[in-house]
């Protein structure tokens, strides 16, 4: 089957759905009922990436085209656009935003690429004289750790940065010493708002050496678990458990696992 008539099979079947003779269930969703899921969708995408797995992601990327879709045609049913005004206007946006691809554009390397980039989704957003600021465009919903790199990065390609990754370093070892200043201290507030910015300048390091911040941490995360079920069979094939081990012996299995995994 073509993508063409994959396409159109995908779009009958929503059709199909939210005929009189349809699905109940589908017939009473609306876009705004629909977002929780397409979240989720999302997260289950990613995982299966990042998990490498190509099935996994074959049938993920389907449910979320498959939601994309069904949203688009609720839009149309309701007289907004179409699925084609959508992918019409994507692609008309992917050429402009991409002058040294489709236009006579020569950029002198990446960071004056983004800047163009941001320059023109500027130019874009402008209405009368209503000037749009650099993150008008950042979801407010974006998961904080996320949220942090993209400000960093948007920041960086109007040139609002640390001069140097050297004075980068040196923020970040002047915000961990103000953080420690504030667990001396015993201000509970404090030590939270002095942890974020230490926080928030750590992303801006990872983001500096190439490094996401929030896949970085999912990876720890993933790395961390796996290992800590890895202790759990080594106690239980030992007859132990876990919680009745000291923290010694709880080391001693745990580099046991980092050996393993």
């Amino acid at each position: 089957m073509d993508q063409a008539t994959a396409f159109s099979s995908v779009i009958e079947v929503i059709r199909t759905l939210l005929s009189p003779e349809g699905c109940p269930w589908d017939r009473k969703q609306t876009p705004e009922s629909l977002c929780d899921y397409v979240i989720e969708e999302a997260f289950e995408l990613t995982e299966a990436i990042r998990a490498g797995d190509a099935p996994a992601s074959a049938e993920e990327i389907g449910d979320v085209m498959f939601l994309l879709f069904f949203l688009a045609e609720l839009f149309a049913r309701r007289g907004d656009f179409t699925l084609a005004d959508v992918l019409e206007a994507n692609a008309a946006k992917m050429i402009r935003r991409h002058p040294h691809v489709f236009a006579d554009v020569t950029l002198a390397d990446q960071d004056e690429l983004l800047r163009n980039w941001e320059r023109i989704k500027r130019e874009e957003k402008t209405a009368g004289d209503t000037a749009p600021r650099l993150f008008d465009s950042l979801p407010r919903g974006l998961p904080p750790l996320l949220k942090a790199y993209r400000i960093h990065s948007k920041a960086a390609r109007t040139g609002f940065t640390w001069p140097s990754d050297d004075a980068a370093r040196t923020q970040l070892a002047a915000e961990k010493q103000e953080l420690d200043e504030a667990v001396a201290s015993g201000d509970q507030d404090r030590v939270s708002e002095e942890f974020g910015d230490y926080l928030f300048t750590l992303v801006e390091i990872g983001r500096r050496l190439g490094v996401k911040a929030n896949a970085a941490l999912e990876a720890a995360n993933l790395k961390f678990l796996a290992r800590y079920r890895l202790m759990e069979d080594l106690a239980r094939g030992r007859g132990l458990s876990l919680p009745d081990l000291s923290l010694e012996e709880q080391n001693a299995l745990w580099d046991e696992a980092k050996g393993r995994a």
